[in-house]
């Protein structure tokens, strides 16, 4: 029984690939790979613009890829995709100096008296009015209705919104209105 043409191809195909995997063809020569690179300029240029926005970030990392894939171009094998090798250099190198930024960017006080910038005072230990006020605060929240006052003080006590519509078996919306009324309703009360 003879096979159909398609068959034939088929088989033919698969061999051609296993020819192709060979050792020997798994390193190209510099020119190609030179060529395969500046081929991809534009796409590089494309996927920098999606990963920062200003022109000379992305021109910074175009070059800085640039710099990895030829100093790597003993690591690189035919049995990738060149492309996605490249790209995949360029993601890596936006990571690494995100990374680097935003370590730059956090600021550490060691000054030895950073205590007093973190202290707190307890509400009412030093200042008469703070304690008058707190008082205050406090009557007027015992006195919104139970429907307003049960979220609010479930929210001050650090409830998510989440957790106290699943306590009070309510509609989360229904929570953060009622949460922003009562806001409302103290401040109306305490500006005069």
């Amino acid at each position: 029984m003879e096979q159909p043409d398609s068959y034939n191809y088929q088989r033919n195909w698969r061999k051609s690939l296993i020819v192709n995997i060979s050792p020997e063809n798994f390193n190209m020569t510099s020119i190609e790979f030179n060529t395969q690179l500046i081929n991809l300029e534009s796409s590089l240029f494309k996927f920098a613009y999606r990963l920062v926005s200003k022109r000379p970030d992305v021109q910074d990392l175009v070059q800085e890829t640039y710099l990895k894939v030829l100093q790597n171009q003993n690591k690189y094998t035919n049995i990738y995709n060149f492309k996605a090798w490249a790209f995949t250099i360029m993601k890596n190198t936006y990571i690494d100096s995100y990374r680097q930024k935003s370590k730059k960017n956090i600021f550490v006080d060691q000054t030895g008296n950073s205590f007093f910038l973190n202290k707190t005072t307890a509400p009412g230990s030093d200042d008469p009015d703070a304690t008058y006020s707190v008082l205050e605060i406090d009557q007027n929240i015992i006195d919104l209705h139970d429907k307003f006052r049960m979220p609010f003080n479930m929210y001050l006590n650090g409830y998510k919104y989440k957790e106290i519509a699943d306590e009070l078996n309510l509609n989360i919306g229904t929570v953060k209105s009622r949460i922003f009324l009562s806001k409302k309703y103290l401040m109306v009360k305490l500006n005069n």
